[in-house]
């Protein structure tokens, strides 16, 4: 059921539609009308300034999110043209020292162009970070982060969190990524590897490409080793929500169901190339899934949780096959699993604890 309000004193004519606690919804007609005055309750006249304020709210959220892409398109127009200056040199340069000490230099742009991110969001935005668990870490030593995949925003929460605490992180993207104006030709150019997902159905009919996307890990995994290196992996392979989760028929509560094969594959390629495990939660906690990156730009995200583990890698594992060893393969997927439902537990405890310090901090303004 709808109820519509008219407040003589305002010159706009808007219609809003607004939430309340009990699930319906208001639709609230603000207008002037030249010649008829309607008296309305106190009530009306509240739900009509609430209107008011959303829309400022909407309005600034506009603004702040298109000043925001603003300035990160233009950070990247800074960075991009100065690393493509220096990907053609290397790419014609013969010795192989040289262009191993290129790469480094790229990786050093990136940063800067990471930093350069970081900054704009200091400063235009005020998000409440919660993090815990980044003691211990090092930017010599290499690593494999494993983390769930709530949105595209986590990428930016990954590289903001770790800059300067481990080594450039490095992403499995989906070869269709390749595509993406400017940044699809910046992540070939820093070495990111793209790989092909191919559905059953397509292998049933092409079983000569089983297995190309894990030959394509171990030869990344192989050309990273000459210097430290984070290799970002996020397990489910997509971003989550509802409609997934349903579609999967996951049994974990905020996760889709995890994907071994790459994790085996970094294993028995670089594990003993490896110092540890890093394994990341990440909750927007006030955001209900799918979470986008417009949402980070228009400031609607207003807390950012996240948690890190350091887990040792896993004993015996180098050089093993997943797609042949059958005790391996079901080693990884008991490591998974465990993973999974671990990190499963630790978002149901997040979401508890901000729903208690929420109800608490409302039982205070009331009381």
């Amino acid at each position: 059921m709808f109820t519509k309000y008219t407040y003589s004193d305002i010159n706009i004519d808007i219609i809003l539609q607004i939430k309340k606690e009990e699930g319906c919804f208001l639709s609230i007609n603000i207008c002037n009308p030249p010649f008829s005055m309607l008296r309305i309750s106190e009530k009306g006249k509240a739900l009509a300034e609430r209107g008011k304020v959303i829309m400022l709210n909407l309005l600034a959220s506009s603004v702040l999110g298109g000043v925001s892409l603003l300035l990160f398109c233009l950070n990247t127009i800074l960075w991009v043209p100065i690393l493509f200056l220096f990907v053609f040199i290397k790419l014609i340069i013969p010795h192989t020292g040289i262009r191993h000490q290129f790469s480094r230099l790229l990786i050093l742009i990136a940063i800067a162009w990471i930093e350069g991110d970081s900054f704009i969001f200091r400063i235009t935005h005020k998000v409440k970070w919660d993090v815990q668990g980044l003691e211990n870490l090092s930017t010599n030593r290499s690593y494999l982060v494993v983390s769930n995949h709530r949105s595209w925003t986590d990428i930016f929460v990954l590289q903001h969190i770790f800059k300067h605490r481990i080594p450039f992180l490095k992403f499995f993207l989906k070869k269709e990524l390749i595509w993406i104006p400017i940044l699809g030709v910046a992540w070939w150019a820093l070495d990111f590897p793209f790989l092909k997902r191919y559905s059953r159905k397509f292998l049933e009919k092409h079983p000569e490409l089983r297995g190309k996307d894990m030959e394509t890990t171990r030869k990344y995994c192989e050309k990273i080793k000459n210097f430290p290196v984070s290799v970002m992996n996020f397990l489910e392979g997509t971003r989550f929500d509802f409609q997934k989760h349903k579609k999967q028929n996951s049994h974990y509560r905020h996760l889709l169901l995890p994907k071994a094969g790459g994790v085996a594959l970094v294993f028995s390629s670089m594990g003993d190339y490896l110092s540890n495990i890093l394994d990341v939660t990440i909750v927007y906690p006030k955001n209900e899934p799918p979470v986008h990156f417009w949402d980070l730009l228009a400031g609607n995200i207003p807390c950012i949780t996240v948690r890190v583990k350091i887990l040792p890698i896993p004993e015996n594992v180098v050089g093993m096959n997943y797609e042949i060893d059958k005790a391996f393969r079901k080693k990884t997927q008991q490591w998974v699993n465990q993973l999974w439902q671990d990190k499963d537990q630790q978002i149901e405890a997040i979401m508890t604890e901000y729903v208690a310090s929420s109800i608490k901090h409302e039982s205070l303004i009331n009381s």
